[in-house]
């Protein structure tokens, strides 16, 4: 979910960084949620069959390499980076995970692991982070997302909320160090085991519509473009949603952003494994060609086309409690939440299509 401090921010007013601190301040604790309920079953539960696909899919060799270097098969090792965020800056400077019955399960198979989710928060908590008066919840958190405005019709670094440190570039990041080559900065990743979790993660996370595209919205509850002027006007940022409310949701986090689009379709919640369906659908996925280090960017393209149809049959008023607005659903929620379902089918088998072939790719 966005937290989002940056290094060198192409969007880089206080204004706009205030906006922003508050939002980390807010998420904090959901960051903390995500494995409480299956609201949020995309962080647990659809990244492991995200990873359950591509373990199905793999080449010999890519099984081999994995089993090797990973420990753990990609369903998994899926959940490893969102693990992470249980680890927190001390008042010391230390970094500690702080394990809670609550949200541990998807993390038990790392209970040995925790000095590397330490050490890897550690190295990559500060070179992306706002100035002081920004809350200090770390730059690792921004990996898993970028904001291009919905409407546009692909992925382009020359869009605003794009950034050096998004979704996009952590997968060319990890890809890197998985060829033998350093990973650029800000990324810190020291080895092919941490950037085969950041893999397993972030491929998911590419393919969920609203951790790539966002809405920009007027007081009103319109669209607005920040293309436009080349610039994000605070004021207009729902922060990929999570400034938006469901008033219907029974949960107690209900921002658009985690409580619609975070979860899975429940049949999938519940055994979250590749199912013959989701195979087929992502046997069907057709094949990439060129440099692998491009195939991120085609791959966002993808999800933001896809983000259209997330945006579609849906309003946006004001809320009258608080900062942000309230989503209503021009058919019923019931409807749009239905086809809703049907394209987060789509994405997962897409999301564990494409890993394997990437890693197909590395490995072949």
């Amino acid at each position: 979910m966005p937290i989002e401090p940056k290094l060198q921010p192409m969007i880089s007013s206080p204004s706009f960084m205030k906006v922003r601190a508050i939002l980390a301040k807010l998420l904090s604790c959901a960051c903390l949620m995500v494995w409480s309920t299956s609201v949020f079953a995309w962080d647990a539960a659809g990244h492991q069959v995200v990873g359950s696909i591509a373990d199905q899919l793999l080449s010999a060799n890519s099984q081999q390499q994995i089993a090797q270097i990973l420990g753990y098969d990609l369903k998994t090792a899926g959940p490893w980076l969102d693990c992470v965020k249980s680890v927190q800056k001390k008042d010391d400077g230390s970094f500690q995970y702080t394990v809670d019955p609550q949200y541990e399960p998807p993390c038990t198979p790392f209970a040995n692991d925790h000095a590397r989710m330490e050490d890897y928060a550690k190295r990559n908590w500060f070179d992306c982070r706002y100035p002081p008066q920004g809350t200090d919840r770390g730059c690792h958190q921004t990996y898993h997302f970028s904001d291009v405005a919905v409407q546009r019709d692909r992925f382009d670094r020359n869009f605003q909320g794009t950034n050096d440190h998004d979704v996009v570039a952590a997968i060319n990041a990890a890809i890197a160090v998985l060829v033998d080559r350093p990973a650029p900065l800000p990324f810190s990743i020291i080895d092919k085991k941490e950037a085969l979790f950041l893999i397993a993660h972030l491929l998911g996370d590419l393919h969920q519509p609203l951790h790539v595209s966002a809405a920009y919205l007027d007081k009103n509850g319109n669209f607005v473009d920040p293309d436009v002027n080349h610039t994000i006007d605070p004021s207009t940022d729902t922060a990929g949603g999570n400034f938006i409310t469901d008033t219907a949701v029974s949960a107690n986090i209900k921002s658009f952003h985690i409580a619609d689009w975070d979860s899975i379709p429940a049949d999938l919640e519940a055994n979250p494994v590749a199912s013959p369906e989701l195979m087929k659908l992502a046997r069907l996925v057709p094949p990439d060609s060129g440099r692998i280090e491009d195939w991120s960017v085609v791959w966002a393209t993808d999800t933001v086309v896809v983000a259209h149809a997330a945006f579609s049959g849906v309003q946006f008023a004001p809320d009258p409690k608080g900062r942000g607005w309230i989503v209503s659903f021009t058919n019923g929620r019931d409807v749009y939440m239905n086809g809703a379902d049907d394209l987060k089918r789509n994405q997962l088998a897409k999301a564990g299509a494409r890993l394997a072939e990437l890693l197909n790719a590395i490995w072949p």
